[in-house]
């Protein structure tokens, strides 16, 4: 008798639970895109917060959660985003492609910075680029334009009657955190997403099957820092005014790790739900001085101990619950005994 063929093994790039969550997801952003027609300004102003919070979370994550390089010093990009859009607006190009040219131009900054800050290893890195992020400060405070740390104004923001700055600044914020968001969910589906999970893992093994590691370590760094300088310039839009101890402030990571870190870092859903609970934290509590810090601090200490993994990282393991696909999802043939095939998740 012929031997009878055995069934291949299939590779699923996405379920219907993906398909489904895309859908949902381009309905809220034209939903969310919509609103200003019936919302305010004060609507407008929280959501630009809350997109600049995503911004952060999901950058941060690509480069701590997904290439295990733990940075400490991401203010250092988000203060030289607001302070370049300073200089920018202030050489007389328009006050809004500002916003996104000092976020381009922090971006090719980041390149030459890599190939020095990369050569760092884990514990020497974070605190290499705390460092960076001083040097950036002090930098930023020997221009005379910006008058150390009393600071300077987006004065070409002024020109701008304050009806149609808060909808474009809105409008911006939007566009930037779902073209994050969606650049970053391709760049885990790509080639470099798989070599960043190898990288994480275990970076010698990683260079052993061929993986360019300082390459790929480059292409997220930059993209981190892009994002970051992006989230600085419209912070700025949205507040005007510029200090550099306020741009440049610790502050700024410690809200990042915190969102990740309840979000669930190393998971692409994760960094948004984090951001979207330090926003809801910030929203109903902010108001209440020292209690607002004790609660974020409680909610860190509740997460570590109970949930290491972050909420997402816990229903994941827990549950399997995974909305979106940036892996891949191998499923083994269906055979007449079982009726049904298994599945082996690497889906990051």
């Amino acid at each position: 008798m012929a031997d009878t063929p055995t069934p291949a093994y299939r590779v699923r790039r996405w379920t219907p639970r993906a398909k489904l969550t895309v859908l949902i997801f381009a309905v809220a952003v034209a939903a969310l895109a919509l609103a200003p027609a019936v919302t305010g300004a004060a609507f407008m102003d929280r959501a630009v917060a809350l997109f600049v919070y995503i911004l952060l979370a999901v950058t941060w994550n690509a480069l701590a959660g997904y290439a295990g390089q733990v940075s400490v010093g991401q203010q250092g990009f988000f203060g030289l985003g607001a302070y370049v859009t300073i200089r920018l607006s202030d050489a007389g190009l328009p006050v809004f492609p500002s916003l996104v040219v000092a976020a381009l131009v922090v971006g090719a900054i980041a390149l030459p910075v890599s190939f020095v800050m990369l050569r760092l290893k884990e514990g020497e890195f974070a605190i290499g680029m705390w460092v960076l992020a001083t040097l950036f400060h002090l930098l930023v405070n020997l221009d005379p334009l910006i008058q150390g740390e009393t600071g300077v104004s987006l004065i070409a923001l002024n020109a701008v009657p304050a009806e149609t700055r808060n909808l474009v600044i809105y409008l911006m914020a939007l566009v930037s955190a779902v073209a994050v968001i969606s650049a970053m969910f391709l760049l885990l589906r790509s080639r470099i997403g798989a070599a960043l999970q190898a990288i994480r893992d275990d970076e010698a093994a990683a260079h052993s099957v061929g993986v360019n590691v300082v390459r790929t370590k480059q292409v997220i760094f930059v993209f981190a820092a892009f994002g970051a300088a992006l989230a600085g310039a419209l912070w700025l839009a949205g507040n005007v005014s510029f200090q550099p101890k306020a741009y440049f402030s610790v502050q700024w990571m410690a809200y990042t790790i915190f969102m990740v870190i309840v979000g669930g870092i190393g998971t692409f859903e994760g960094a948004i739900l984090g951001a979207v609970v330090f926003f809801l934290l910030e929203t109903f509590l902010g108001g209440y001085g020292v209690w607002y810090l004790l609660v974020l601090g409680a909610s860190a200490i509740v997460m570590a101990l109970g949930f290491p993994q972050g909420i997402w990282g816990y229903l994941k393991s827990r549950h399997g619950l995974s909305l979106v696909m940036v892996g891949r999802h191998l499923e083994a043939p269906e055979t007449k005994k079982s009726g049904a095939g298994s599945g082996w998740s690497a889906d990051g």
